[in-house]
């Protein structure tokens, strides 16, 4: 729902109800800290992964049917292909000689978990104010993470501020139907940009996640992207394998890039667009989109389809993802 700061939400508003959906609840908050420590257990544990830590590539050179990388320290590994999952500053990437597009948001996202006297329900909320988005994303118990989206210049000035002021800055945009809040762990603060590879192939590499796409945070699909990304190409790459083919060549990448270069491309520019839309105060804007979210909550049929698209249930789904064996 739309909103400003201490006047609480708008009366329009878009309600999607995971009862809706034959599959199940839409989607489920997963706290980073638990959701790490369960893939870092996994690949501890599985006979074919090798983890190298304290090492940092420098260079990558491709040959005819495999591509080696170094390492500062001098040892170099040998593989049949590279994928790159380094973030939005791909050093994979770089080396590979793939640009990026994209632009800053001049937003910066604070964010922090805070514990509330009231139950949340389960539900989470998303609240447009004119400098960005605010979202209450439920945890555990009478506990929510925060993810609060200001100008770059305000939300240094903010996350400097001691606890109990930044506290009263975000209550009257929090509103009060949590109850009493208070902050319940670090707060921290990380810049908003919009960042596209123009390819997420090359020579005997492939990029996946945030060194493929980086996007706004305001549909919370970054990581979903990144999940459907890695499905992708597992689904790629082992259909190719038993076919016979060299995982690395040319038109195996391809089938990964066909299948998630639009798909994500997509995404990135809705948000980029929802967040121009929503992030400012202008009245007449405010008025249509804030109509255009109630006439979507009044027709079931485009809501659903809306919920299928946030629940990633939308398009062409990897079977992993899908909780099905390749």
């Amino acid at each position: 729902t739309d909103g400003r700061a201490g006047e609480g939400p708008s009366g329009w508003m878009l309600h999607f109800d995971s009862r809706e959906l034959a599959e199940g609840p839409m989607g489920y908050m997963v706290e980073d800290r638990y959701l790490s420590r369960a893939l870092q257990g996994a690949v501890q544990k599985h006979p074919l992964i090798t983890q190298i830590n304290n090492e940092t590539v420098v260079d990558q050179q491709v040959g005819p049917a495999s591509v080696t990388v170094t390492t500062a320290s001098g040892k170099t590994l040998t593989g049949s292909i590279l994928i790159g999952s380094d973030g939005r500053s791909s050093g994979t990437a770089k080396r590979a000689g793939i640009r990026r597009v994209g632009h800053d948001y001049g937003q910066t996202a604070l964010v922090c978990a805070i514990e509330h006297d009231l139950p949340h329900h389960g539900i989470a909320h998303q609240f447009f104010m004119p400098p960005g988005p605010l979202a209450i994303l439920p945890l555990p118990g009478n506990r929510s993470s925060i993810v609060w989206s200001e100008t770059t210049k305000e939300a240094a000035r903010i996350n400097a501020l001691p606890e109990d002021e930044y506290l009263d800055i975000l209550r009257p945009r929090f509103g009060s139907f949590l109850g009493q809040i208070r902050l319940a762990g670090t707060r921290f603060t990380y810049p908003l940009n919009l960042t596209l590879a123009e390819h997420f192939i090359a020579p005997r590499l492939a990029l996946i996640g945030d060194a493929a796409h980086g996007v706004h945070p305001i549909a919370g699909q970054g990581l979903n992207l990144g999940l459907r990304d890695v499905g992708a190409l597992a689904e790629v790459l082992i259909l190719a394998r038993r076919r016979g083919e060299d995982i690395g060549a040319p038109d195996v990448l391809e089938r990964y890039q066909r299948w998630r270069q639009f798909d994500t491309t997509v995404m990135a520019l809705a948000t980029d667009a929802f967040n121009k839309l929503f992030s400012n105060d202008n009245s007449l804007l405010r008025l249509g989109r804030d109509m255009g979210l109630g006439m979507v909550n009044a027709m079931p049929s485009l809501r659903k389809r809306f919920i299928r698209e946030a629940a990633g249930l939308s398009g062409d789904v990897p079977k992993l993802l899908q909780g099905r064996q390749i």
